[in-house]
């Protein structure tokens, strides 16, 4: 096998991912024989139906799956390769992919929920910083809070409050916003406008944009739908069924599709003319 570029994010070869799901004994493969890479500054959209994969695949990306995983909903790489910022993660040791995640920064699509009702909205974000080095600079952590909150289009006047003060949209920014805390090599995001109110939708996705590109960073963007796809992603992958259906840029994609769930798709296609940015249903 070739050796991984240095200018590859991610890099999964024949990649299949399994895990213990709602304690049956048997372990279900979710993702199957899955190959692309992400280059460093791509913005990947990943689309698929609810069940496809494309969240236990995301999880792996973000360097969540473990070696001999025995634990419910904890992935496993159970077939082919998956190399992440250069460091192979097929057998990587817990230590190893502690130092492989500081760099990767993960929003789940549960963010918004897993946001510490105890704790401000400056402490939920500080919160990575301080896990890591709780000796951290309080002048430093507080800047990179300033910092990110503003990137995700969030007035700073929220910082000194807490998560149940803010609508579900503002959290699901605060999530993101936490993810990103770090400045992360690689973003892994589920689903990071869910929950956001329609009218705030684009910004939030515009601002990922805008992150990538002054920061150089490689992104994972899941979605169920192609409604947030306009403009956003640099190549886009589908998914049914735990396998890659199709990989390309949107217009490779989703021009004259073969697969059947590709043509269902096409027909989704968000409209991107200068007169017209509504969005096809």
């Amino acid at each position: 096998m070739s050796p991984a570029r240095s200018d590859v994010a991610v890099s999964a070869r024949d990649l299949s991912v399994r895990y213990r799901s709602n304690g049956i004994p048997s372990l279900y493969v979710a993702v199957r024989g899955v190959t692309l890479e992400i280059d460093q500054g791509e913005f990947l959209w990943l689309v698929g139906e609810s069940g496809s994969g494309k969240s236990t695949l995301a999880r792996a990306f973000a360097g969540l799956a473990r070696r001999g995983s025995i634990e419910e909903g904890v992935p496993e790489i159970c077939g082919g390769s998956l190399t992440l910022l250069g460091t192979s993660m097929r057998r990587v040791g817990r230590r190893r992919r502690d130092r492989v995640t500081i760099g990767i920064g993960y929003l789940a699509q549960d963010g918004a929920e897993r946001l510490s009702p105890q704790l401000t909205v400056a402490e939920n974000v500080a919160d990575p910083i301080y896990s890591r080095d709780r000796h951290f600079s309080n002048r430093e952590a507080t800047a990179a809070v300033a910092a990110v909150v503003d990137a995700v289009r969030l007035p700073l006047g929220l910082m000194h409050r807490m998560p149940y003060e803010l609508s579900s949209g503002q959290r699901q920014r605060v999530a993101l916003a936490r993810a990103l805390v770090l400045e992360p090599k690689l973003l892994v995001a589920d689903e990071p406008a869910r929950g956001v109110d329609a009218t705030v939708r684009s910004s939030v996705l515009e601002s990922l944009s805008e992150l990538r590109a002054e920061r150089g960073m490689a992104a994972l963007i899941v979605s169920s739908s192609l409604a947030d796809l306009a403009g956003n992603a640099s190549r886009l992958a589908v998914m049914q069924q735990g396998v890659i259906v199709g990989l390309g840029t949107p217009d490779e994609v989703l021009e004259g599709p073969h697969h059947p769930y590709l043509k269902s798709l096409a027909t989704q296609r968000p409209i991107t003319t200068k007169e017209e940015q509504d969005f096809v249903d």
